[in-house]
């Protein structure tokens, strides 16, 4: 037996994926099914391609070379293939709200020829937007474990498995001088409700505090904009994306024990990307974020202490 094109598409939508389920899910096949496939090219190729665990999927380093050969195999039967991807007007791009969004729109410019860009707090919003051919593309924030639940035409290939979400809360708050927040102390706080409640972001908050023993009191339903006010006048806490530099008025702090963990990820519809120009955005998406993260006084560590891995995922 020899491999085909579906082994080459499977080996990477569960490398770009990081998990055997969410791969199966952008395939549109079965978890049991790609489990039997995988196994099969693994018998053909002599060795495991993926070390499979509760924490996902990660290539080992027979696994990681043949990511390689398979990207640039598919990428040159793109080229070869009838494609029209990239044309028929601007990529509309989405993207949930970051920090770092205008360094990432003027990365899409330069790898992309017409671009226009859509932010949306809702997750779920632009996964229906790219399920339904509004969007071309888009970079989304799920939980940890969530899954998108994207159609076999769209792609995706996960950003960064997780980041902490950080919480943020007035520079004169008592808490303010410590370098983590224990989730417990904010226990009498009034919270800003997390935007884009229908993803389960609200649903998340809610658990986490009540692991850490109270209720949230949601007091405030308002843009991100109007949240920082109310956190700079005092009235209220909220969570944010890490690599979120406050502003006046509003210091960001990590969560002890991040109780709360999103992943991103970057999801295209195959007809209007191709892999080697999704894969050069992917790289932009990720670098716009880690320029974000380094610019960060809170987050530069953390982040710092992951880029090995991320390097590593890179070069698959």
């Amino acid at each position: 037996m020899e491999l085909e094109i579906r082994h080459l598409r499977a080996i990477c939508a569960i490398g770009d994926a990081g998990s055997l389920s969410r791969a199966a899910t952008q395939l549109g096949i079965s978890q049991p099914s790609l489990t039997t496939l995988l196994q099969r090219v693994e018998r053909m190729v002599g060795g495991t391609l993926f070390d499979r665990g509760r924490s996902g999927a990660a290539p080992t380093p027979l696994g990681a070379q043949m990511l390689q050969r398979a990207r640039l195999l598919l990428v040159e039967l793109e080229a070869c293939g009838s494609d029209t991807a990239g044309r028929g007007g601007p990529v509309r791009f989405g993207s949930v709200h970051m920090e770092c969004v205008a360094a990432l729109y003027s990365r899409l410019e330069e790898a992309l020829d017409d671009v226009t860009l859509v932010v949306d707090p809702s997750s779920t919003g632009l996964a229906l937007a790219l399920a339904n051919g509004h969007l071309d593309a888009a970079v989304i924030a799920v939980d940890e474990e969530g899954d998108l639940g994207l159609p076999r035409g769209v792609a995706q290939r996960v950003v960064v498995p997780w980041v902490p979400v950080y919480i943020a809360i007035p520079t004169d708050h008592a808490l303010a001088s410590q370098s983590e927040v224990d989730l417990a102390d904010l226990a009498g706080e009034a919270w800003v409700g997390p935007p884009g409640a229908e993803d389960g972001s609200l649903t998340a908050l809610r658990a986490a505090c009540r692991a850490a023993g109270f209720v949230p009191r949601i007091r405030f339903e308002v843009p991100s904009g109007a949240g920082r006010q109310l956190i700079a006048a005092g009235k209220a806490v909220q969570l944010v994306e890490p690599t979120s530099q406050g502003g006046p008025g509003v210091a960001v702090r990590p969560l002890a024990g991040a109780p709360m963990r999103m992943r991103l990820v970057f999801a295209w519809r195959r007809e209007r990307l191709t892999w080697s120009q999704a894969s050069r955005v992917f790289a932009e998406v990720l670098g716009a974020y880690s320029d974000q993260a380094l610019a960060s006084p809170v987050m530069r560590a953390w982040w710092k202490s992951v880029q090995p891995s991320l390097r590593a995922r890179l070069s698959t």
